[in-house]
């Protein structure tokens, strides 16, 4: 079956368009950028140049599946989404946008009309949180709140960087009585231990008050990362300010200073850091933590992306939309390499 991986010639699509090629498999590599062709040139593959348009599904009509990986998702994911629904392609990607994760819930009956499955976040966004809340509401299946968080020391990609840009005007988000809420930056901070001693939390707008709800039907979540003591301080002082955040040129300032001091980490710094990731379930009578510890985010995105796409190439879906573990099931991201296995433990409320 063709698949192509659209956004090849980012940082995160070219790991994945390599490790594909270590494997045997033979993507069509695509972007808006001629440097796609260099890139798909030295690897021994096909390569298409087109932007996402209206006639993006003419390029889509010979595929069976897209892995997208071209942000920022705020302004691709749509465009990409439609023109697979058009030509009936399965739909992937690696984003970590909320927005992004509702956008495809509202596309789900178009898509189980088509055949195709939508899936974003078949990365570190958020295999292995999403993972993770599964298997906690299997073992507590009266959960009314649900928190998920990492532990993370990898630097960030230009596109992850960039969405965490965008994000700084619009604050925060929770999912409460099962509706998404805003809330401001650094809403809550807790003391958490993710895997590693404890540490610093504060409340980032991670992909799972989205995907997680879906999963889980949990109608309470929140997400946290590990960070310094000072920087949920930052993150308040920027709420007063945040209507100028985003504006266009503040937006434009900020994103080409990411151009020019981001590159991604190497491969050494991958390799020498492991992630994290926690959550915990309450009924309001028990609490049930779970803990997961991964290899760097980077290298779960290309080993988790690729898994779901052998998958879904290989096996009979029926259309619609889905989370990472609806797809492939909660212990997928045990599976993955450099993984352990998922560690329970309960606690009276």
């Amino acid at each position: 079956m063709n698949w192509m991986i659209y956004g090849a010639n980012g940082y995160t699509g070219k790991l994945i368009a390599e490790e594909a090629v270590n494997r045997g498999m033979t993507p069509v590599l695509a972007g808006r950028s001629n440097s796609v062709t260099e890139l798909a040139g030295s690897l021994g593959l096909q390569s298409r140049v087109f932007s996402l348009d209206h006639n993006s599904s003419k390029q889509l009509e010979d595929m069976s599946l897209v892995l997208h990986c071209a942000g920022p998702f705020s302004a691709t994911a749509e465009p990409m989404m439609q023109a697979c629904l058009k030509s009936r392609t399965h739909y992937l990607d690696i984003t970590g946008e909320i927005a992004v994760f509702e956008l495809a819930q509202s596309l789900a009956d178009p898509a189980r009309d088509s055949g195709i499955v939508i899936c974003p976040g078949v990365g570190f966004d958020v295999i292995p949180t999403d993972c993770v809340a599964a298997t906690l509401k299997e073992r507590m299946v009266d959960a009314s709140q649900l928190a998920l968080g990492f532990d993370s020391r990898s630097g960030l990609s230009r596109g992850t960087a960039k969405t965490s840009v965008e994000g700084l005007s619009t604050g925060g988000r929770i999912r409460k009585d099962g509706k998404l809420t805003q809330v401001p930056l650094a809403y809550r901070t807790r003391t958490i231990d993710f895997g590693d001693g404890e540490k610093l939390g504060m409340t980032i707008p991670w992909g799972d008050v989205a995907t997680a709800y879906y999963t889980t039907g949990i109608p309470n979540i929140e997400t946290y990362i590990a960070v310094s003591s000072q920087l949920p301080k930052r993150m308040r002082r920027l709420n007063l300010i945040r209507p100028i955040l985003g504006l266009g040129i503040v937006q434009n300032l900020l994103k080409a200073q990411v151009e020019k001091r981001v590159t991604g980490p190497t491969p050494e710094q991958r390799r020498r850091n492991a992630m994290y990731v926690w959550g915990e379930v309450s009924n309001g009578r028990e609490t049930l933590t779970g803990r997961l510890k991964t290899a760097n985010g980077y290298d779960v995105t290309v080993n988790g992306s690729l898994g779901i796409v052998q998958n879904v190439l290989s096996t009979n879906r029926n259309g619609g939309a889905y989370t990472p573990s609806q797809l492939v099931g909660a212990a997928f991201a045990e599976s993955l390499p450099g993984s352990e296995p998922i560690k329970l433990s309960h606690a009276t409320a």
